[in-house]
């Protein structure tokens, strides 16, 4: 199956037995990033007036005022370039109550959003309205900006709206800044992940130093990770199957291009592992090797984080290494790329 025709060690030879619903392994993840984008020069002059305290929209080929400023106009889609500045007071149109705040909200309490006609535009912004209870807030009422104390050329500069009809503060001097050319954007979510009977057992094996794969039977594929099924008939995978710390290298990318979060220094070399006893290799990183000397059929091994960093997670293999072997045979392993 693999070089030296390893054999796998059966755990069990069924799945998982006894598994309550409080037994599969379960926990909050959270998944974000900084989204990084150019804005152009419509968004741009927006961005840049919020930083001056000024609102600018853009007239349309049907002489509306658009805000906030489209590029293309929405009936002939032809670019638009005509700004215009509008008021920083405006009426609401529609609103919504906020009950259950959530992180990132403008405010850790109840408040509204609403959909606000600034004065002499003929489009509505969404923004938050301040108010204390859903009593307060009504189509049809008066509302001004609230500007932030420190300015910086995003929508966060209009900190939200509350009732008024009056402008809060007066225009900013203008800057000798740079317009707003790029802004970067938090993107993050919040989700429960709750493992599969397989996985539990996958997560816990990795908790105490060993990579345990499925299959459905002795003649069926092993897979590393285990899935629920096995992707070729159907059946579960029942046979929890513990596999060798060493591998072969089926196929590599030289990662030479630097990113935002990178946590190592390009060359380094991500690979396809197929680990002794399975039949599905899996990306993990090989170090200790020039990424020039990185090659098919490279043996290598698991380098493992100190236990003390251990979870239940893949990140417990911190990378793998070559272990000193021979290349394997390309007959091994070539229904594995």
């Amino acid at each position: 199956m693999t070089h030296g025709n390893t054999a796998p060690t059966v755990i069990t030879q069924e799945r998982p037995p006894g598994l309550k619903p409080s037994d599969v392994l379960s926990a909050p993840l959270r998944m974000e990033f900084d989204y990084t984008r150019s804005v152009g020069p419509i968004i741009g002059k927006f961005l840049t007036g919020l930083r001056e305290r000024r609102i600018f929209g853009i007239r349309g080929s049907d002489g509306r005022v658009l805000v906030p400023p489209a590029e293309f106009d929405p009936v002939t889609a032809d670019p638009l370039s005509e700004f215009v500045e509008v008021a920083t007071t405006g009426t609401v149109k529609s609103w919504s109550w906020v009950r259950d705040v959530l992180p990132g909200q403008p405010f850790d309490r109840p408040f509204a959003y609403a959909l606000i006609q600034l004065d002499g535009a003929d489009t509505a912004l969404l923004h938050a309205v301040d108010v204390q209870s859903p009593e307060q807030i009504s189509s049809g009422m008066r509302v001004t900006a609230r500007w932030a104390d420190e300015l910086t050329g995003s929508i966060h500069d209009i900190v939200c709206f509350e009732p008024g009809d009056a402008p809060t503060a007066e225009p900013a001097p203008a800057s000798d800044a740079e317009p707003v050319t790029i802004i970067t954007t938090p993107i993050g979510m919040d989700y429960k992940h709750t493992a599969s009977p397989e996985e539990t057992a996958f997560l816990r094996g990795l908790m105490e130093g060993k990579l345990v794969g499925g299959r459905a039977d002795a003649n069926s594929k092993v897979y590393f990770p285990p899935r629920g099924v096995d992707p070729v008939d159907g059946r579960s995978t029942a046979d929890m199957v513990e596999l060798a710390e060493t591998g072969t290298v089926t196929t590599f990318c030289i990662v030479n291009v630097p990113f935002m979060g990178q946590r190592l220094k390009p060359p380094y070399v991500a690979a396809y592992v197929l680990l002794d006893g399975a039949d599905i290799p899996f990306l993990h990183l090989v170090l200790g090797i020039e990424a020039s000397e990185v090659r098919m059929g490279l043996r290598v091994k698991v380098v493992w984080k100190p236990r003390e960093e251990w979870g239940h997670t893949m990140a417990n293999i911190d990378h793998f290494e070559p272990t000193g072997e021979p290349d394997a045979d390309y007959d091994t392993y070539k229904h594995h790329l």
